[in-house]
């Protein structure tokens, strides 16, 4: 991640208190500096002709000290740079990615009804940072129906056979290394495979399940073999998932210290940046921190 730092963005909720705990932890085992930052955004809702009360300066800012404070009783407290900026969260902290090795935040801060699983300003940061974004989930988080898993720490990575992110492959072979984790990579192929006869209609093609399956782990396998190289230590396994990817992904997030998702890529016809519907369901739904990396910029 280079020696770019860890940005935490609090507001004093909860689930930004949660956000720094992990920003901290990452922060160390990257030895990458820590920066808080407190967007408040209550001069964008002043009432016109109403007097303008200039907020306090950051060494004043309630939001900081408490976020100082709860550093402080760390046992080993972590060096530390507390920022405060005035104005809009969804427009600011995506702008802090153009300066972050990493972007890390709660699913949803203090504003929102109750019940909302995921903040506007976890969608703006993770579809707009230039650098990749973890939004850590609340506590108790739980998938529907949970993968069974081998013990240990484990990070998990979404792999698309077809079109494959190696910003997402790096970031999720880095973490696990740091953090002494195996690698999951959920390879999703389609089925049942379905194609069209007639206008109209649909009839199955006549294909073996095991054949895809074994398809997409060799196919799956060819894209890690260069990760591997640099991360000799971590250990990887695909694991080939029929059909819903975002599902797949959610049920194998349990027990995870991170699920690794790419945004989706720019295209020609749709120049926009989007998160896509895989990274959005498991934002939304995973049970354990999710990062989203942005792809890697496009070759000649």
């Amino acid at each position: 991640m280079s020696t770019l730092p860890v940005i935490a963005a609090v507001d004093g909720s909860d689930g930004s208190l949660r956000a720094l705990d992990w920003a901290v932890d990452t922060a160390r085992r990257h030895q990458a500096p820590l920066t808080v930052v407190h967007v408040r955004h209550d001069l964008a809702w002043t009432q016109p002709g109403a007097p303008v009360v200039l907020p306090p300066p950051a060494e004043d800012d309630p939001v900081l000290i408490d976020a100082r404070a709860r550093l402080a009783e760390l046992a080993d407290p972590p060096d530390a740079q507390y920022v405060a900026l005035d104005g809009a969260p969804a427009v600011f902290l995506p702008e802090l990615g153009a300066e972050a090795g990493l972007l890390v935040l709660g699913s949803r801060g203090r504003g929102g009804f109750v019940g909302l699983l995921l903040g506007s300003n976890s969608i703006a940061s993770a579809q707009n940072a230039d650098c990749p974004v973890v939004v850590v989930p609340p506590p108790g988080r739980q998938a529907a129906d949970p993968l069974p898993q081998e013990p240990g720490p484990r990070v998990v990575v979404g792999l698309k056979v077809d079109s494959p992110d190696d910003a997402a492959l790096d970031l999720a072979f880095t973490e696990a290394a740091l953090r002494g984790a195996r690698l999951q990579a959920v390879a999703a192929y389609a089925w049942p495979v379905q194609d069209w006869s007639m206008p109209g209609e649909l009839v199955p093609v006549i294909v073996r399940q095991g054949d895809l399956a074994g398809e997409t782990r060799a196919l799956a396998e060819g894209f890690l073999a260069p990760h591997r190289a640099r991360h000799p230590d971590v250990r990887a396994d695909v694991v080939p998932v029929p059909g819903d990817a975002a599902g797949a992904l959610v049920a194998s997030s349990p027990g995870a210290e991170l699920t690794v998702v790419g945004r989706h890529r720019r295209r020609l016809l749709a120049p926009a940046r989007m998160l896509g519907s895989v990274t959005h369901a498991v934002l939304v739904h995973a049970a354990s921190p999710v990062a989203v990396v942005p792809p890697a910029p496009a070759g000649p």
